[in-house]
């Protein structure tokens, strides 16, 4: 253990109980990273609260010893956000997972930071409401706004941050704080709940949420668009979008990714490099805006346009869909990956995309694509042999290159899957002076840098 916390763990017996206290190895172990990402590194002790109270009575205590404190829920993140790389506390929130209040007549929703987004809408879905921002993993919804998670739906409706009216925070020190209302607009004061939307946890402990939901589509049809090759599909896709096609979804997903997808779900779809897309609206205007889609599909050289408005065959798609990364991980047992994204003007994904796969494919390693290319942002998920010891080097650094490229024509290191440790080098570089700022606002809100130590800016 990297902190002797005997001296405070009197202390801490007095906050919670102790099935809510853990210094086993095995639940360390969980605690160490998240997803895809090899640096782990155990807390000294994970703790369980399951009130707003407990979690402010743990920060100040954490803030009399200045003992780090990292928070998890369901530690799906990608880029290194959940380790807890000074050790001391790991705030695991998932028994904060309490619906607190709904009110459809103000499509609104209180929650706290350990729901996920599926029991949202699973909660809300006789009102004739849902939340539409959807990442793929059974998220936690404290997680998604602290990495300000898009996903699927952002080309059309946006990112978590959009639907954040307010929070409820436990600062550093304790001190618990309410930042915006239930109305929809306000001109008050500064925004800081948008602060709190992408930090990563660096500034507190999101403990509440007040989210706006909006109304289910009339109608929704899904389509199905094969190409020969990626960068025709991207074409197609920039095409599509300079359009001015209201699509709801639009996923790239290359042939590789679809085979490992037939294998894990037991689908059939044929092994093309993919476009999926869905349309949402009334009914007339969903059969419109596919048949433009298709049109402009044909002219890009598309193989086929499948359109289906069966919820059942749109629900199939979609969790194969939410299915990918661990049908890819299904494809290749014993192996490791480095999972990374940007997000480019969208006039600029086709030659990023194309880039970046001719590299990995020259260096000999087989990359996974999948974006949400209806806003410029894709993934690459690249796996290798663990006992090649050159391997993983070798892929961060055709990663640097495209993260480099993306920079260079105005796009950002990450698109949504956050800082982390892994592009923590990139923040100069894509900030500038005004990572200074960001600084001052860091030191402001926890100056004892107790908060995620690590994360999100670098030292």
């Amino acid at each position: 253990m990297t902190i002797q916390f005997t001296s405070w763990l009197t202390e801490l017996n007095t906050i919670l109980n102790k099935e809510q206290i853990s210094t086993s190895d095995s639940v360390r172990e969980q605690h160490a990273k998240g997803e895809s990402y090899d640096g782990a590194i155990m807390p000294d002790v994970v703790l369980y609260p399951e009130t707003t109270r407990q979690v402010s009575a743990i920060m100040q205590l954490a803030s009399k010893h200045h003992i780090p404190v990292t928070p998890v829920a369901a530690n799906s993140s990608l880029e290194g956000h959940t380790v807890p790389v000074r050790g001391g506390i790991s705030l695991d929130l998932t028994r904060m997972n309490r619906i607190v209040s709904f009110s459809a007549e103000d499509l609104l929703i209180v929650v706290q930071p350990g729901v996920t987004y599926p029991q949202i809408n699973e909660y809300v879905k006789r009102s004739g409401l849902f939340f539409p921002v959807d990442p793929g993993a059974h998220a936690s919804l404290g997680g998604m706004i602290s990495t300000n998670a898009s996903g699927t739906a952002a080309v059309r409706y946006g990112v978590t941050g959009d639907y954040v009216l307010a929070l409820e925070v436990v600062m550093p020190d304790g001190q618990i704080i309410r930042t915006g209302s239930k109305a929809r607009k306000s001109s008050s004061g500064y925004n800081l709940k948008r602060l709190f939307c992408g930090a990563e946890g660096t500034l507190g402990v999101i403990t509440e949420a007040t989210i706006r939901l909006t109304g289910l589509p009339e109608a929704a049809s899904a389509a199905r668009v094969p190409f020969v090759n990626t960068q025709v599909a991207t074409e197609f896709v920039t095409s599509l979008i300079q359009a001015g096609v209201p699509v709801a979804r639009c996923e790239l997903i290359d042939a590789q990714s679809v085979r490992a997808v037939n294998a894990h779900q037991g689908t059939q779809y044929p092994e093309e490099v993919t476009v999926f897309l869905e349309f949402h609206g009334n009914p007339a205007g969903v059969e419109a805006d596919a048949l433009f889609a298709q049109q402009l599909a044909e002219d890009a050289g598309a193989l086929a346009f499948e359109a289906s408005s069966d919820p059942q065959a749109r629900a199939q798609l979609w969790e194969a869909r939410h299915a990918l990364y661990y049908a890819e991980v299904a494809a290749n047992p014993g192996m490791h990956s480095v999972v990374t994204d940007v997000a480019v003007p969208i006039s600029q994904l086709p030659v990023i995309v194309q880039s970046a796969l001719q590299k990995y494919e020259d260096a000999g390693y087989n990359a996974y694509l999948v974006g949400h290319v209806g806003d410029g942002n894709f993934h690459l998920t690249i796996f290798y042999d663990p006992a090649d010891t050159g391997a993983r080097d070798a892929i961060e650094a055709i990663a640097h290159d495209m993260v480099r490229q993306a920079l260079q024509v105005g796009g950002t290191s990450t698109g949504e899957h956050g800082v982390g440790l892994r592009k923590l080098k990139y923040m100069q570089e894509e900030h500038g002076a005004s990572l200074e700022l960001m600084r001052v606002i860091k030191d402001a809100f926890d100056p004892s840098g107790i908060m995620n130590p690590g994360k999100k800016l670098p030292a």
